[in-house]
């Protein structure tokens, strides 16, 4: 069956006008360094997607995974990622080469919440990074350096539509911020961590769909 679209929607304007436009909490979440509530969820995650593109604009989207905390801060800016050992295709390798734009999402398991953190990437194979990011005693061949441009939390929704941790019990204790403290903090709001919790609840709750 060869499907045809008639009703495309081809401006912000058109789109705008059937979504509506994002709140003053979701405009002022976004930050460009990594602060504590960032730090503790890269430190708290094993996997990691990384979206890359080459400079025609075709796009790849890889994961990688590891040990919690494999991913390495180097700074409030800097991220290091090791590159292990693969099948060689290095689509996100050669896609760097060509066009340094990075896109990255965290994730913890039986955590709903993700981080989102977007900006420039390099690969270099410094011999002290490279041991910094070492495994079981073997460093990898080369690293990829971030340079952060912008982090924010992202909500829940899609890993409660999906039911991606339904087997998965949230880890004691949660490790890292729940996301209205981090909405808080990132932007400065005029409202207590209870009050935007509630709502976010509410949130999760009343408009899944």
């Amino acid at each position: 069956m060869e499907w045809t679209f008639e009703k495309g929607i081809r401006t912000e304007q058109e789109l705008r006008e059937l979504m509506g436009y994002p709140s003053e909490i979701v405009t002022r979440k976004t930050i460009n360094y990594i602060d504590e509530h960032c730090r503790s969820f890269i430190e708290n995650s094993p996997f990691i997607t990384i979206a890359t593109a080459n400079q025609n604009g075709d796009l790849d989207v890889s994961p990688k995974g590891d040990p919690a905390g494999f991913v390495k801060i180097l700074s409030d800016r800097m991220l290091a990622i090791p590159d292990r050992p693969g099948n060689k295709k290095a689509d996100t390798l050669t896609n760097i080469i060509q066009n340094p734009k990075i896109g990255l999402i965290f994730l913890i398991p039986g955590i709903k919440e993700t981080l989102r953190v977007n900006g420039d990437a390099k690969i270099v194979t410094d011999k002290n990074i490279l041991d910094l990011l070492a495994f079981d005693g073997k460093p990898p061949a080369l690293a990829i350096i971030v340079h952060v441009k912008e982090a924010f939390m992202h909500c829940a929704k899609c890993m409660i539509r999906s039911n991606l941790w339904r087997k998965t019990d949230e880890p004691a204790g949660r490790p890292v911020p729940s996301l209205a403290k981090a909405l808080v903090d990132h932007g400065k709001l005029d409202i207590t961590v209870q009050q935007l919790d509630d709502m976010i609840k509410d949130d999760e709750k009343t408009n899944l769909y």
